[in-house]
């Protein structure tokens, strides 16, 4: 997957996590620093697995990062400094928070910090130069397509975060993807079209049950996502949600 990049596996399957929430634990090679992104739940067998991955190499967690603050992905984040004594950055916390196009530098290795609000408002994904790769959080999962947890998610900005992530693919900078959840993403540009063009086949449905009568997002939810497992309606409900809310948005051709 990468050079500088492991994942740790938190035991958390659900049909929102998928496997489970990937941890990362990123390190320049020959570094004695490395970084862990999203220690996950709190879940103190899987910290402990994540400071042993780290102490196995003969590093210790110099930082901690957090893709957003949902708690699959970040409920540990006190805990996990109380184990290791590392700081812990994200964008949204009130202090030392992560900036739009910050290089951090850790033991050698560089992490550039890309804003992609949408699926939350403090998303942000971890561009590994070196490899290629990205870090995505949600923003973009292993298998499936995310959610866009309205109304703390705002679908407008998420359009621009995967058009911000598929410009970063176009240039060479970013090849493949490491997710919050599922497997490696091989090719990262086929991946940020889908979910763009994804996105656009859902507004159009959603357009076409409002012109059949549907008013509130169950009803929607209901007649788009009727082949979809009722386990994860909650979820679409709240995508919906975000989709009604964009389409309110958007200038009527009168105007």
């Amino acid at each position: 997957m990468s050079e500088r990049a492991t994942c740790v596996l938190c035991p958390n399957p659900s049909p929102m996590t998928l496997d489970g929430t990937n941890t990362w634990v990123v390190a320049e090679p020959g570094s004695t620093d490395a970084v862990v992104i999203d220690p996950g739940p709190l879940d103190e067998a899987h910290l402990a697995r994540v400071i042993a991955e780290v102490e196995q190499a003969g590093r210790r967690v110099a930082l901690t990062l957090l893709t957003h603050g949902h708690l699959d992905h970040a409920e540990s984040a006190e805990r996990f400094h109380e184990l290791t004594g590392a700081p812990v950055r994200a964008f949204g916390r009130g202090h030392n928070d992560v900036a739009p196009g910050e290089v951090i530098r850790v033991g050698g290795l560089e992490l550039v910090a890309v804003a992609t609000p949408g699926h939350t408002s403090d998303s942000y994904s971890f561009l590994l130069p070196a490899d290629t790769m990205l870090l995505t959080g949600d923003t973009i999962l292993g298998r499936g397509t995310t959610v866009v947890a309205w109304p703390d998610g705002h679908l407008e900005s998420y359009l621009e975060s995967l058009r911000r992530i598929e410009a970063l693919t176009q240039t060479g900078q970013v090849a493949g993807i490491l997710p919050g959840h599922g497997p490696f993403v091989e090719d990262a540009a086929e991946t940020a079209t889908f979910y763009l063009r994804h996105r656009a086949e859902r507004l159009d449905q959603v357009r076409a049950a409002l012109a059949a009568g549907d008013s509130t997002a169950r009803e929607v939810v209901e007649r788009v996502y009727a082949d979809v497992p009722r386990t994860v309606w909650g979820a679409a409900e709240m995508s919906v949600q975000a989709q009604l809310e964009y389409l309110r948005e958007q200038p009527s051709i009168d105007d």
